[in-house]
């Protein structure tokens, strides 16, 4: 069950408003929480960031980094054309039969005459889209919009849909992919800080995932996240018919384009197998998302030893396909207690990742132990 706790920080990362390369305003809550609780704290030149704790004497030579991007699909307000109609470019990936005639909303800061800064939405309705052809897809690139009042140019937007709101077991929010994921990474920090737990952890929030991984291949880059760690990319992916909403959250064996470390992912497997015994209420699943490429993928391939989670995913990217409209996206509260607890688990475990998957590796000499007399005896060379 999640902690009420838990529940406060996930609801108030889903109500800021996010965009790729426009994250400042979930940087800003992640580096309030990181100071409160003392959490040491370091940005790339890419504007990501990299939290490091450790509490206590023991050392880890392979320990956890878990990850997770702060964007999520968005408009960026690029300047007013006429006094009612914002140009806005589009950055993310939803099909254009959405967006006619939808409507938008804008995170408007202005300065307020005690010199403060007031905020406040400001919700407009899409009028014309510019789209273009990429790798044979047509994607939006750019809408107008009509709105009510001039918007200075970054103004963030995000589809009209209401703050978090629970209903049931689910949270239903303007996005939860990756906030979400985000928001389970700071529970879990939150988690061991009040408990003082004796263990080291790497966690790189990434910008910019949502056009292309940018914020995590620049970290690649500059090895932002030390050589030695085991990298957990943390994702909100879509559900699909062999990975369900409220069945526990998803260990990645890969995604669309790749398999990830088959000894991370073995690891991983091994600490929610521990878990599952020691608790009946927790349960997960071990499937192969390949509804799309996560950035597990661009940390395997620069050379990290990387797997994923995940917690599945209703109305992904905002689009219900069932009644071919926007939604709000929506993910099982239980779920994601459930993946907090694995992340706990996962960043305190007595025995760390080592690199291999030494229970497989016991298990073929086993086999190969007890079978190597008959196969000896078995050998028929001509």
């Amino acid at each position: 069950m999640l902690a009420t706790r838990q529940l406060s920080i996930l609801k108030e990362l889903l109500a800021l408003p996010t965009a790729p390369f426009a994250e400042r305003f979930v940087i800003g809550a992640i580096l309030r929480f990181c100071g409160a609780r003392g959490l040491r704290v370091r940005r790339d030149s890419a504007g990501n960031i990299l939290v490091h704790y450790r509490h206590g004497q023991r050392r880890i030579r392979r320990p956890i980094c878990l990850t997770a991007h702060l964007d999520h699909p968005g408009f960026v307000v690029e300047r007013m054309r006429d006094a009612r109609t914002v140009i806005a470019s589009w950055r993310g990936g939803v099909r254009p039969e959405y967006f006619s005639g939808a409507r938008v909303r804008f995170y408007d800061e202005t300065a307020a005459r005690n010199g403060e800064v007031a905020r406040r939405w400001v919700r407009g309705r899409i009028r014309a889209l510019h789209t273009k052809l990429t790798g044979g897809m047509e994607r939006v690139e750019r809408v107008e919009i009509e709105v009510g009042t001039e918007l200075a140019p970054g103004t963030i937007g995000m589809w009209d849909f209401p703050d978090p709101r629970v209903r049931g077991a689910r949270i239903f929010a303007r996005g939860c992919d990756d906030v979400a994921g985000a928001a389970a990474i700071l529970c879990c920090l939150d988690e061991l800080v009040r408990q003082r737990v004796r263990t080291e952890l790497y966690v790189l929030f990434t910008r910019a995932e949502e056009v292309g991984f940018i914020g995590a291949i620049a970290a690649c880059r500059q090895r932002t996240i030390p050589d030695k760690c085991l990298v957990v990319s943390v994702e909100t992916s879509s559900r699909l018919p062999h990975a369900r909403i409220g069945a526990g959250p998803i260990l990645r064996v890969g995604d669309k384009t790749t398999t990830f470390t088959p000894a991370a992912t073995a690891y991983v497997r091994r600490v929610a197998d521990k878990l599952a015994t020691q608790d009946k209420s927790f349960k997960y699943q071990r499937r192969l998302m390949d509804g799309g490429t996560c950035e597990s993928t661009a940390f395997c391939e620069f050379g990290y030893d990387a797997t994923g989670l995940c917690v599945a995913l209703g109305n992904y990217h905002n689009m219900n396909a069932q009644c071919r409209r926007l939604g709000p996206e929506f993910i099982d509260l239980n779920d994601f207690a459930n993946l907090v607890r694995w992340f706990v688990e996962l960043s305190s475990a007595p025995e760390p990742f080592d690199g291999t998957n030494c229970a497989l590796r016991n298990t073929l000499r086993k086999l190969e132990a007890d079978y190597a007399e008959l196969l000896a005896r078995s050998v028929i060379i001509d």
